[in-house]
């Protein structure tokens, strides 16, 4: 039996499933001499470790921040995937296993996700859009590859969305005369589960829903520890330009966090709390383009009447000189 098939025999029982509590590579090594047929030299078995980690397919993951390895978690394309009423028919929903409980518990995470990134950007002074209708029930599963959960607006006024912002009405005047937008709009994609068997389609999604935008960002509520992972995302950031962001939020904290709507409507001190439970890390910059894509938008707004709320809304701030959180 050749290494690899005993290490992917071995491996499960003797690694940590909690990347903090990670095995070094020297005890790791001792360990599966104890099940290992054959006298293996450590630089071999340290290769071995390499090699598997970056394997989508292996049991065992090198943390991403400093040393060790850990037990890769089997991989939930329903919750990676999952929308908030995205067609039960589609087959989005059908692999979590333990019935209509465990669909439910899935589905508040995610909107209790989605309440938590809204709110955090509204109070670090970004402007966020919430499309819903190109993922009800009815939707095509196509929608995914067309439209983001979120758009991000920045304003170049900053502030905070809790207080109306002015804008200035000469350099707006300016930049309209040039064809100069006085906003950044971001297309963002959320995903509650980072994996490497998955990042590759959470990341395209989120380059093809942004395309018509001025960047897209994709945002992770759970913290990505997985150093191929972690590796695998900057490589297609650098070359595409799509931001990667982790909350650092397991699915233990989403389930301790209150229902959305009190996310949403939180007190400061409430807010203030919830927000202390984020880790944020920032995976890979955003790169933003100068312009729109126009004919993309307007092919967008022909498909949606959000997308034509979200024009609306941000022709009515420009107009009005002020900038306004967007209310439904």
């Amino acid at each position: 039996m050749s290494l690899r098939k005993q290490l992917n025999d071995v491996l499960p029982t003797l690694l940590p499933s909690n990347p903090s509590d990670a095995i070094k590579g020297t005890e790791l090594i001792r360990l599966a001499r104890l099940s290992l047929i054959g006298n293996y030299s450590d630089a071999s078995l340290r290769y071995h470790f390499s090699i598997m980690s970056c394997d989508p397919t292996s049991s065992i993951a090198k943390v991403e921040k400093g040393q060790g390895y850990y037990r890769r978690s089997e991989p939930l394309p329903a919750l990676s995937g999952a929308q908030e009423l995205l067609a039960w028919t589609q087959g989005r929903l059908d692999d979590l296993n333990g019935g209509e409980t465990t669909v439910d518990n899935a589905m508040l995470r995610i909107r209790k996700f989605r309440a938590v990134v809204t709110r955090y950007f509204e109070i670090n002074g970004r402007f966020p859009f919430i499309f819903r209708d190109p993922f009800t029930t009815e939707s095509p599963l196509g929608n995914l590859w067309k439209f983001p959960e979120l758009v991000l607006v920045d304003w170049e006024t900053g502030g905070s969305p809790d207080e109306e912002m002015s804008l200035d009405a000469e350099m707006l005047e300016f930049k309209q005369r040039l064809g100069i937008t006085p906003f950044r709009l971001h297309a963002a994609r959320l995903r509650l589960v980072p994996s490497l068997m998955s990042y590759r389609e959470d990341f395209f999604q989120t380059l093809s829903v942004s395309q018509w935008a001025q960047g897209g960002e994709l945002i992770y509520a759970g913290p990505i520890e997985d150093e191929a992972l972690a590796d695998g995302l900057r490589k297609l950031s650098a070359k595409y330009g799509v931001g990667v962001t982790s909350f650092g939020l397991t699915a233990e904290v989403l389930d301790e966090l209150p229902r959305p709507a009190q996310i949403l409507n939180a007190h400061p001190k409430e807010t203030e709390a919830i927000m202390s439970k984020l880790d944020i890390h920032r995976i890979a910059g955003v790169q933003s383009r100068e312009h729109l894509d126009w004919v993309s938008l307007i092919s967008m707004r022909s498909e949606s009447t959000e997308a034509d709320k979200l024009v609306s809304w941000l022709k009515r701030c420009i107009d009005e000189r002020r900038a306004e959180a967007f209310i439904p």
